[in-house]
């Protein structure tokens, strides 16, 4: 048997079928049963039981997994402790808010690949929600995002916070938030369901919410007129420089938003481990810069 064998095995019966294994392996699903049939050729026992609810270990299968979970444990700490992170071959899958593809992602990206120079990235940026299924699903195996995800599978590392701060169109004198329209994050995120809360004990029912998924493009329409509302320092800095928007006190403060690096700890992934760490020491970097 084989090493690959063993670890084809390892995702067909955590993922629950050849084809999610095949998209998660890069193989085609008959390399994928190649693999398996010529596993239990040489062992000569059945490791998986087809069902009508999908694909099940069988019970010496389930004796396998075991060892086979030890197997890729111990292989992860050789790649972390023994092996030059200069040969680490293979795709890395990172999902990433908008709120940090706009302020340290790029110098995170840099970071990353120099210590890993052989490895392919596969960037994706949505919002919190999307990002923390897809991670729930296998499809990517780092997210930064608002976090914590809170399941018993995911390890979550956090990062510096982002602090928000109101501002409206530069110039545009004060601000009646009974009267002007306030503009948010995406509807399906923890910062606007927050802010719909404030502004209903502060304000009252009668505040208009607008929502975005783009930040820029909240930011300009700030600029426009149109509307006033939070958002991280950094991500307004190019419209401040520019006298495009100013600051303003609303008469309250507003909760900073509160990212982690999250990733799947089990099967265990060095690369993902590492990631994070990374992730971390960028983005504590990238806040203290801010400060000066």
């Amino acid at each position: 048997m084989t090493f690959e064998q063993l670890r084809t095995f390892f995702w067909v019966a955590r993922l629950g079928g050849f084809r999610k294994a095949s998209d998660k392996l890069g193989l085609s699903q008959p390399a994928i049963s190649t693999r398996i049939a010529t596993l239990e050729d040489e062992l000569q026992v059945k490791l998986l039981e087809r069902s009508p609810q999908g694909i099940a270990l069988s019970k010496p299968g389930t004796l396998l997994m075991a060892y086979v979970e030890q197997m890729l444990f111990v292989h992860e700490e050789i790649k972390k402790r023994v092996a030059n992170s200069s040969g680490v071959e293979g795709l890395f899958r990172i999902g990433s808010s908008e709120t940090i593809a706009q302020a340290w992602l790029p110098d995170f990206l840099k970071a990353f690949s120099l210590q890993y120079p052989r490895v392919n990235i596969d960037l994706t940026v949505d919002i919190s929600v999307n990002l923390r299924n897809s991670l729930l699903e296998r499809q990517i195996d780092l997210a930064l995002l608002m976090g914590p995800v809170s399941e018993f599978s995911v390890e979550n590392l956090p990062l510096p916070k982002f602090h928000l701060h109101w501002y409206k169109a530069f110039g545009s004198g004060p601000v009646n938030l009974h009267e002007t329209p306030v503009i948010s994050y995406a509807s399906k995120t923890r910062p606007y369901r927050e802010l719909m809360a404030d502004l209903g004990r502060r304000i009252g029912p009668d505040v208009r919410v607008y929502s975005s998924a783009s930040l820029s493009a909240s930011l300009k329409m700030i600029a426009a007129g149109i509307a006033v509302g939070p958002y991280p320092r950094a991500l307004a800095a190019d419209l401040l420089a520019a006298n495009r928007i100013e600051e303003f006190d609303p008469g309250f403060q507003t909760s900073p938003l509160e990212f982690t690096a999250s990733y799947l700890g089990e099967p265990r992934s060095f690369l993902a481990e590492a990631a994070a760490d990374i992730a971390l020491e960028v983005a504590t970097g990238w806040n203290a810069a801010q400060a000066i």
